[in-house]
């Protein structure tokens, strides 16, 4: 387990502590939600790149070195 240390405006930490939103499980259930819908729309920006792509022009080795190295930078970010 990691501990992370936040720093909120005092009355921000206290309202979001009496409504229950600072619980490790919420955190953790919120990160993971926050990170599918990155992943998600990353997907779908791929999907909308490869629908606009000239589907007669295959790509190159290069092409397909310099997508799989975007996508790899891209998931280390998240």
């Amino acid at each position: 387990m990691t501990t992370i240390k936040i720093t909120l405006p005092d009355e921000l930490a206290q309202e979001a502590t009496q409504a229950g939103l600072l619980t490790p499980a919420l955190l953790e259930k919120w990160l993971r939600d926050q990170l599918r819908a990155r992943r998600l729309g990353q997907l779908s920006s791929a999907m909308e790149r490869m629908a606009n792509e000239d589907a007669s022009a295959p790509m190159t080795p290069e092409q397909v070195a310099e997508e799989l190295a975007a996508m790899r930078a891209a998931r280390r970010v998240c």
